[in-house]
């Protein structure tokens, strides 16, 4: 099967936040189909383009299998509100043309990626005009996070935009996306339930065992050996409500044998430093390459997994996965009657968002009990093996693909 993926982000190494399009891209390759990508040059977490990726413009790349078309974008250097947007949109803009010129190639599936959902609309056009099926998978509600974090703003531009997101969605052949309550939503937004579909974001076991702790990865940057480390690891930006670990460590700061270590890169890390220094028990740790992510992961005691009120609503975060992995417990910052408070209260500790001392209870608790973290732990690797082992995952997903390669029906107005 010919299978055209549009995805503004695409890794080019299995790691960050294009890696689940660059690993589902390998995978339908290795299993004898011809894939195309059309992506961005590689950019995030740091916002800036790749230099090696700088020129030209437009360019065609063969990895793993895979063809890749870049088409370039703006971006900005402080990516707040509409200035996310205008990122997002000039990539919409400038793959356009690319996106259109793949008819020619007469894929059997368009499967478009969001974000961005801007680029939504030429996907759905491209499938249409070369008969393909139109899949639209979304990692996140890209309207409702953008108006609960105030990046937008207006109940009548709401409305608007509201609108003209029910209309996209419904005209889909499938449309998923990463959690059971998400796709609850998308149904509530107008997508027969037929059509949807729960696509979760997976975890490779085989690479994060808990065999693979080591001191001496502890002892590269300075950890004591018996010190309880209390990690986050990811992508350093505002829906993640990272602000409040500089300030549990603060209010931790007599807690000797307690670590905190924030790992990744992103907009929000020069903030984070400003607010952590002098801290002795807060340390950053760049990001660390994907061989290393087993040997990462594994270093925590307690992993930490912030949220934003208005974000631990829609989204199941990606990260979640790995973590629970790593046979480590978790805590969780979100709302009670949430996916993410509903899978991490079996595995971790669930406190609410923003309440700093609950927070910090949560820390010393698990740091106190060393059987807990084990048996809260061991559930996590368990749950993590049911349900996001990654050829599992893409095994279910790839049948639903071969679905698609039908010919679509129509689809009311």
């Amino acid at each position: 099967m010919k299978i055209l993926l549009y995805s503004v982000n695409f890794a080019p190494e299995p790691t960050g936040v294009g890696k689940y399009s660059g690993e589902m891209a390998a995978w339908l390759a290795e299993h004898g189909h011809s894939v195309r990508v059309i992506a961005a040059p590689p950019y995030y977490p740091n916002w800036q383009i790749d230099p090696s990726y700088a020129r030209p413009w437009f360019r065609r790349d063969k990895w793993r299998g895979v063809e890749v078309w870049r088409a370039p974008l703006w971006v900005p250097k402080s990516p707040g509100g509409a200035a996310r947007v205008l990122h997002l949109l000039s990539f919409a803009v400038m793959s356009f043309p690319v996106v259109l010129r793949q008819i020619f190639w007469r894929p059997d599936l368009v499967f478009t990626v969001a974000p961005a959902f801007l680029c939504a609309p030429a996907g759905l056009l491209a499938a249409r005009l070369c008969g393909a099926a139109s899949w639209l998978h979304l990692q996140d509600f890209e309207v409702n996070v953008a108006f609960h974090m105030g990046l937008l703003k207006g109940k009548l531009l709401q409305r608007i935009i509201l609108r003209m997101e029910r209309w996209i969605l419904r005209r889909f052949d499938s449309v998923s996306t990463i959690s059971s309550r998400m796709v609850e939503q998308l149904i509530e937004k107008g997508v027969k339930p037929e059509r949807t579909r729960y696509f979760p974001n997976w975890v490779d076991i085989a690479h994060i065992k808990p065999s693979f702790a080591r001191r001496e990865y502890r002892a590269e940057f300075g950890i004591a050996a018996d010190a309880i480390v209390v990690l986050y690891s990811g992508t350093l930006s505002g829906k993640q409500g990272l602000m409040s670990i500089p300030e549990v460590a603060k209010h931790l700061a007599h807690r000797k044998d307690i670590q905190f270590v924030i790992c990744g890169d992103g907009a929000l890390k020069p903030a984070l430093e400003a607010a952590g220094e002098g801290l002795s028990n807060l340390l950053f740790i760049p990001l660390q390459p994907y061989d290393l992510l087993g040997e990462l992961l594994c270093m925590a005691d307690i992993h930490l997994l912030t949220q934003s009120p208005g974000a631990a609503d829609l989204v199941l975060p990606s990260k979640l996965s790995g973590m629970l992995a790593s046979a480590r417990p978790v805590i969780t910052t979100c709302h009670t009657g949430t996916e993410l408070e509903a899978v991490v209260s079996k595995c971790g500790l669930v406190v609410p968002p923003d309440d700093i001392s609950s927070l910090a209870e949560a820390v010393c608790k698990l740091a106190d009990e060393p059987a807990t973290r084990q048996e809260l732990g061991r559930r996590g690797r368990a749950y993590a093996e049911m349900t996001f082992e990654r050829d599992a995952v893409l095994r279910n997903i790839f049948r639903s693909i071969e679905d698609e390669s039908s010919a679509p029906e129509d689809i009311a107005a």
